[in-house]
């Protein structure tokens, strides 16, 4: 194919074969219709799902050569099994790199656009564009250049994303506080054991009502505005070389501290903005490489982030000190964050022998972009009339972050080879392959401990460091955790709960062969336990914990018989008080009954002799 500098028809002087992929038959049929009066251009081949245009393209036959994919930018991937449009393109340059790809969308949409480049999209131009411009776009990205509808060739106006007022943050801050306390005293009725079926009805449709008001306020009152204004020049930046800056005007704006998950910075991480199509087509790249059923896996922790990040696990968290919201944006950046590392360990080629080594570090790795994320690259604070970079002596802390917490996370290397290489999964002793309901079933178990747990770690350097800053609780502590003797009872049961976690629970579990997990469910985060052999574990176990272990062994070896001894004892003592001493008190206490029926009939018998005399 040849390329030249000419426009219209003649850019490309051979044939351009077009796979079109749309699941709108209309269009579909308008497109190759509108294209007839193009001779260069030639549709090969029209489908409605990223499933059939796979199976074309991977038929090898003459008929499946094309030269350029057109795709619709919204697909429709709700069936089961679809890929989005963003994961097709994505996979489409994995498997087939040198050919181009065309996105076609109705509405400009900037945060897709920046998505749909980043997966590997050579251009874009809006289905209300007319023919010749359509075909100017098919030319010019099959010919190898890029195309970018430009803004002068749309409504004269220009984009940008701001901070919502005062006001409306302050209404929607309020909505959402109620809003969530309401939710906390449902949730705290759900979990009364004793709930009858009546009043679970009842609570379970009050938590529905309120979960949809909770997203309907995010619809309507949402944390950024995209403010469309005319613009003051004529000038035709195209539309990405735009975005960046209109990104890092919003970071600009962003207040310090504040979870950058809440601006343009980091738009794809917005699960409550981003609803429906929108948000799984802004899924990461490891999305189209996953399979089917670990996408579902990703999608549905993503959803239990909606439902409920309420810690009912009875044990201290580092992230219950974060307001709701807060909460709930830093667990879904860490699991944003973790599929962004699982592409790049794909991509790096890494083998499933390396895994084990390389543990520490992709943990590691995971925690310090969680942080600079969550916090802010740049983000300072003033103390003592001088400015500290908060990201940098967070990640100061990384020795004893990873000794304390990530070191500790269970079945890490099982999670990754499971996703990375398909590999069993073991679950009691059984080996499950991809996708049967066990093995999903556990991998969910295993990314809602990994994600709380890398959570919690992030929250820990900024509480052994800024705890009792101003800014800092203003900005990301529960209300009900604000004065200073409550944070220092939070972190003082904190330092009291891996002390007893050192001590006691680890060993106990470690001599139980079980891992103690947190989970998210439908109401909030749970502890659950998993059996898994530990016995290599139980062999290095030195001083306190190895005594633990040892009481519980002697408790286990004397238990059984001192409780058969003392039920044994029980025993005689209870027929010794109800057949001896018993018979004993029932003979004396039936004779004193006699007697005194006795001497009442004498009595009775002695007034009746002298009334008849």
């Amino acid at each position: 194919m040849t390329n030249n500098s000419t426009s219209g028809r003649n850019r490309v002087s051979n044939l351009i074969k077009i796979l079109l992929i749309d699941d709108d038959s209309i269009y579909r049929l308008g497109f190759c219709t509108a294209l007839e009066s193009y001779p260069n251009l030639q549709v090969v081949a029209e489908v409605d799902t990223a499933t059939a245009a796979l199976e074309f393209l991977g038929r090898r036959t003459p008929e499946a050569v094309v030269n350029l994919v057109v795709l619709e930018l919204l697909l429709d991937s709700s069936q089961a099994n679809q890929l989005s449009s963003l994961q097709l393109c994505q996979q489409l340059k994995v498997q087939y790199p040198s050919l181009p790809v065309l996105l076609l969308a109705k509405q400009w949409q900037p945060r897709l656009l920046v998505r749909a480049k980043e997966a590997g999209a050579d251009g874009y131009c809006p289905k209300g564009a007319s023919v010749a411009i359509l075909a100017e776009a098919m030319e010019q990205v099959a010919s190898g250049n890029s195309y970018w509808q430009e803004l002068s060739t749309l409504p004269s106006s220009s984009a940008s994303y701001l901070r919502s007022p005062r006001w409306h943050i302050q209404l929607r801050h309020s909505g959402l506080g109620q809003i969530e306390q309401a939710l906390e005293l449902v949730e705290q009725k759900l979990q009364k054991p004793k709930l009858s079926n009546w009043d679970w009805l009842f609570w379970s449709g009050r938590r529905r009502e309120l979960l949809a008001a909770r997203w309907v306020v995010n619809q309507l009152l949402p944390s950024d505005i995209l403010v469309v204004s005319p613009s003051p020049d004529n000038s035709s930046t195209a539309v990405t070389q735009n975005l960046p800056t209109l990104r890092t005007q919003s970071a600009r704006q962003t207040t310090p501290l504040l979870p950058q998950s809440q601006s343009v910075e980091n738009s794809p991480q917005q699960p409550q903005e981003e609803e429906g199509e929108t948000a799984a087509l802004v899924a990461p790249a490891s999305r189209a490489s996953l399979a089917p059923g670990q996408s579902v896996l990703f999608d549905a922790t993503t959803e239990k982030l909606h439902s409920g990040v309420k810690n009912l696990s009875g044990v201290m968290l580092e992230i219950e000190i974060l307001q709701a919201e807060k909460r709930r944006d830093l667990l879904y950046i860490v699991l944003r964050k973790f599929e962004e590392i699982l592409d790049e360990l794909r991509f790096s080629q890494v083998k499933l022998e390396q895994l084990p080594q390389k543990r520490s570090q992709i943990l590691l790795d995971l925690w310090q972009i969680s942080v600079i994320d969550f916090f802010g690259k740049y983000s300072t604070l003033s103390v003592d009339n001088s400015e500290l970079e908060v990201v940098e002596l967070l990640l100061g802390d990384a020795l004893i972050i990873q000794n304390a917490i990530l070191d500790k996370i269970p079945l890490v290397t099982e999670l990754l080879a499971h996703l990375l290489f398909k590999t069993p999964l073991v679950i009691d002793n059984v080996p499950y392959q991809v996708e049967t309901p066990e093995a999903l079933a556990r991998l969910e178990i295993l990314l809602h401990n990994l994600v709380i747990q890398v959570a919690n770690a992030v929250m820990q350097p900024l509480l052994n460091n800024f705890a009792d800053l101003e800014i800092i609780k203003q900005s990301l502590y529960d209300r009900s955790l604000i004065s200073s003797r409550e944070i220092a009872r939070f972190r003082n049961n904190l330092s009291w709960k891996y002390r007893q976690l050192k001590f006691l629970s680890e060993p106990q579990a470690i001599f139980e062969s079980r891992y103690e997990l947190l989970v998210l469910s439908d109401t909030g985060i749970k502890k659950t336990s998993i059996y898994a052999p530990r016995r290599r574990e139980l062999e290095q176990l030195q001083g306190i914990q190895l005594a633990v272990t040892l009481a519980y062994e002697l408790r286990d070896a004397i238990s059984p018989r001192l409780r058969a001894t003392v039920a044994w004892i029980g025993s005689g003592v209870v027929y010794i008080l109800t057949q001896v001493i018993g018979k004993g008190i029932g003979l004396i206490v039936r004779g004193v009954i006699q007697g005194v029926g006795s001497s009442l009939q004498e009595t009775r018998f002695g007034r009746n002799s002298e009334r008849w005399k």
